[in-house]
């Protein structure tokens, strides 16, 4: 028999704390995904946290639907773990946007942790993205496995950017490798292609754009920009973002005398990434973990020359004569940025190394429509699954230890019954269902102000004539 799921487009939440204005991979993939999704028919809604005075309900393009729920931030835009204080409007929202999957990203997110399981004790279908590596012997990486373990005890799927950061999470989760999906990010391709006329023909110029924080390997740029100057005189950096690390960039530029080689820009805006790429000619990577980096691929479509840390995902991302390895230690990095100088001379004999290759090349191998589709499957998967007892639900999550499983129980018990309590104060029968965005009307607007900005401006009526009246 078919699942009622699979006869009729899917309403779909994704939630995270990490969403635009704030700028990302997660954010990337939250937006781009969930437009994809719009475009093969589904309606999708996001929830994240408010940022400064962008509070309350947001439309952005295609007919997307923000919540930002207002939430007190305490580390790198994560917000404060509530445990069931947000179960209440989660609650609301769910049930006004009539949601079948909640989708949950990133397990830094305490927005996404919240919501899948209140979603569970509302019988809804949950998958989680992890977008991230972890290791399991510091403190924070143990204390967060525990509550990923926790968190995906009870989701239906699990879905992964790289094949390492599959392994990663089922480690760390103890999951069953069936459950876990490969699904990797993207690209707009069209917006990152090259511009050989951007370059400045008398310098190699390398390219950084990354946030300047320790796991983005900053101590091993600020160790090797001062070598490679001195090796390769022809040799100039740019280097994109910001971070607490900054600091440790204009020291060196200092100590070293080198303000006319490389060039700070602080933060960079997502609609100006391409215009910073296309100067270069080389890009560093120097990240210590990475579960994907979607800025190689970003860098690479434009046509540069990638060198990277050999860590975490990034082996399986882009084909070998795209990228130049090194372990991330000083010396390494200083070899592998003199071979790819190297090459950068010799590209001219080498078409396969043309910038229109490379942009060809990432144009076939990474699409958000692919990725859309992708998701869809997992959706498709989960939608025919039996709502487990209650009493199979508290059987896993006291399966995640001795005194964790009981703790696990009893906060699930909890969640349970104050979602008892939320549907005998507030029935669902009671909550207004919110109208969904007419596509159809928006397409014809946005095509009728395309033809109006393309017309002459002879064209247009004076003020006081109303087409149509």
């Amino acid at each position: 028999m078919t699942h009622p799921l699979q006869t009729r487009p899917l309403n779909i939440c994704m939630v995270s704390d990490f969403f635009y204005p704030a700028m990302g991979g997660v954010e990337s993939h939250l937006y781009n995904n969930s437009q994809c999704l719009i475009q093969r028919g589904h309606k999708v809604i996001i929830i994240t946290h408010s940022h400064g005075n962008r509070r309350g309900v947001r439309y952005i393009a295609g007919g997307l639907k923000v919540y930002h729920v207002p939430a007190v931030i305490v580390y790198s835009n994560a917000s404060l773990p509530t445990f069931f204080c947000t179960f209440p409007i989660f609650r609301q929202i769910f049930i006004r946007e009539q949601i079948d999957i909640v989708h949950g990203h990133q397990a830094f997110s305490t927005f996404c942790h919240e919501a899948l399981l209140h979603a569970r004790s509302m019988g809804l279908k949950t998958v989680f993205t992890d977008h991230s590596l972890l290791g399991f012997a510091d403190a924070s990486g143990i204390l967060l496995n525990k509550l990923l373990k926790f968190t995906l005890s009870d989701v239906h799927h699990a879905i992964c950017v790289s094949h390492t950061s599959k392994e990663n999470t089922v480690l760390r989760a103890a999951l069953d490798p069936h459950q876990v999906s490969v699904i990797p990010n993207a690209i707009i391709a069209d917006q990152f292609r090259p511009d050989p006329g951007a370059r400045d023909a008398a310098w190699i110029t390398v390219v950084v754009l990354s946030r300047l924080v320790y796991r983005k390997g900053i101590d091993l740029l600020v160790a090797a920009v001062p070598h490679i100057c001195e090796l390769c005189p022809r040799v100039r950096f740019i280097i994109g973002g910001d971070g607490p690390m900054r600091i440790n960039i204009e020291q060196m530029r200092e100590r070293h005398m080198l303000q006319d080689r490389v060039e700070l820009l602080g933060s960079v805006q997502a609609a100006d990434v391409r215009s910073v790429l296309v100067r270069g000619d080389i890009f560093l990577n120097t990240s210590l973990t990475e579960a994907f980096c979607i800025a190689i691929v970003e860098a690479a479509s434009c046509g540069l020359l990638v060198v990277s840390t050999r860590v975490g995902g990034i082996p399986e991302v882009l084909p070998r004569y795209m990228v130049t390895f090194a372990v991330p230690e000083e010396d390494h990095v200083v070899e592998a940025l003199l071979e790819a100088v190297g090459r950068v001379d010799d590209r001219a004999s080498h078409p396969e190394l043309a910038p229109s290759h490379f942009h060809s090349q990432v144009k076939k191998m990474y699409s958000w429509q692919n990725v859309a589709e992708r998701t869809e499957q997992v959706y498709s998967k989960i939608a025919h699954l039996e709502e487990p007892p209650l009493i199979e639900r508290f059987r896993r999550y006291y399966g995640c230890g001795l005194v964790a499983g009981k703790l696990f129980c009893l906060v699930a018990a909890v969640d349970f019954l104050i979602g008892v309590a939320l549907a005998w104060l507030w029935p669902k029968e009671r909550i207004e269902r919110a109208r969904n965005f007419d596509r159809a009307k928006y397409a014809a607007i946005v095509a009728h102000n395309r033809i109006l900005a393309n017309a002459p401006a002879s064209s247009f009526q004076q003020p006081g004539h109303i087409a149509g009246f």
